[in-house]
């Protein structure tokens, strides 16, 4: 494990330099690897890990589209596909992968198979955190690990193939067996992560539950809607009010971003950019900061795990989802993004 100093704090990472594939498959040439759960994260996950040369097998409820799914990718009814109780009875490392609600749902089946020396593996702190909701409360005798990809699965599987890595952080909640370390670190290594760096269930949902609510998913939509709703007001068009918005955010400045870092995109800019965007981010960063503070409360007194469990486990949810999303997609900023998008010239 190195340390990493970042602007004066020290952290915990492991690299796979320092953890290489190799040792990974050593550590887990013994375990047989189910995945339950084959909707977001399980494919990405399951299929690095097959391709790294471990044994894996999928448990999923037949017949389901995910079920269908993991045939195409080349998993075999009754050879390295089974329902979820036989999968979890085959498995020694079970990877509980379904969705927050569902993992509530199948939780009791989950429970009973797991027998001492097994380890129950999340890539979300949900169902532990807040087990006083949830009632995930594992057995005594079994390791109760994380390794949650910063990014969906299919980012994961995407930069897996492209031969590069999606970070990730890694907790150990229960340590029953004396290996709960090196089975953690050898699966974070084998799903494909770039680097590892330590955590806490706690800390990675709250983390997490911010950053969807917050700046990777809500409050840029929110920002988005605002800025395009300004421009369309003041008599841009669709057009200008979208390229100004969003296409040049994602296809020109935060790739710099990501490449070399917001400091170096503010450095290499017009003067002109410079001098708005240093006058300006402290108002937007101080107007924007109570918000954040109001949505981590939340997540933290658990008002936002009981929100999605109340919400998800109702007979309508998925038509009132739908129809959210609809909206959304339906909005005059979305569908102008479809059409900026398609005048790509890669899409010519």
């Amino acid at each position: 494990m190195a340390k990493m100093n970042f602007g004066g704090v020290e952290e915990n990472v492991v690299t796979r330099d320092e953890f290489p594939l190799s040792k990974a498959q050593e550590v887990l040439k013994d375990e047989v690897v189910a995945v339950i759960g084959y909707g977001v994260q399980g494919p990405g996950q399951a299929l690095n890990l097959r391709d790294n040369g471990i044994n894996v097998i999928v448990g999923q409820r037949k017949p389901s589209k995910s079920w269908d799914k993991a045939v195409e990718d080349g998993f075999v009814p009754g050879e390295t596909l089974f329902s979820i109780e036989e999968a979890i009875q085959k498995g020694t490392i079970i990877m509980y992968l379904l969705s927050d609600a569902a993992q509530i749902q199948v939780w009791p089946k989950v429970k009973e198979n797991l027998s001492p020396g097994k380890a129950l593996y999340f890539s979300h702190g949900f169902g532990i955190t807040y087990n006083d909701q949830t009632e995930i409360i594992p057995p005594e005798g079994v390791d109760v690990i994380l390794v949650a990809p910063k990014g969906s699965g299919t980012s994961l599987r995407r930069l897996f193939l492209e031969g590069r890595g999606l970070n990730s952080s890694y907790a150990i909640y229960q340590d029953a067996t004396g290996k709960a370390k090196d089975r953690v670190v050898s699966l974070g290594i084998a799903v494909g992560s770039g680097y590892l760096f330590e955590t806490t269930f706690k800390r990675e949902v709250f983390s997490d539950l911010t950053g969807e609510r917050g700046s990777l998913m809500g409050a840029i939509q929110g920002l988005f809607e605002a800025q395009y709703n300004v421009l369309r007001k003041n008599g841009h068009s669709p057009s200008e009010a979208f390229n100004e918005t969003v296409e040049e955010l994602t296809q020109s400045l935060m790739p710099l971003v990501a490449e070399n870092g917001m400091d170096w995109m503010y450095a290499n800019c017009s003067t002109t950019a410079q001098r708005g965007a240093l006058d300006w981010k402290d108002k937007f960063r101080d107007a924007v900061a109570p918000v954040f503070e109001d949505l981590y409360e939340s997540v933290a007194t658990g008002k936002e795990a009981k929100r999605s469990i109340d919400t998800n486990s109702q007979p309508d949810y998925r038509e009132k989802l739908e129809a959210e999303l609809k909206t959304l997609h339906e909005s005059e900023l979305w569908l102008a993004g479809k059409q900026v998008r398609s005048l790509r010239p890669e899409n010519e």
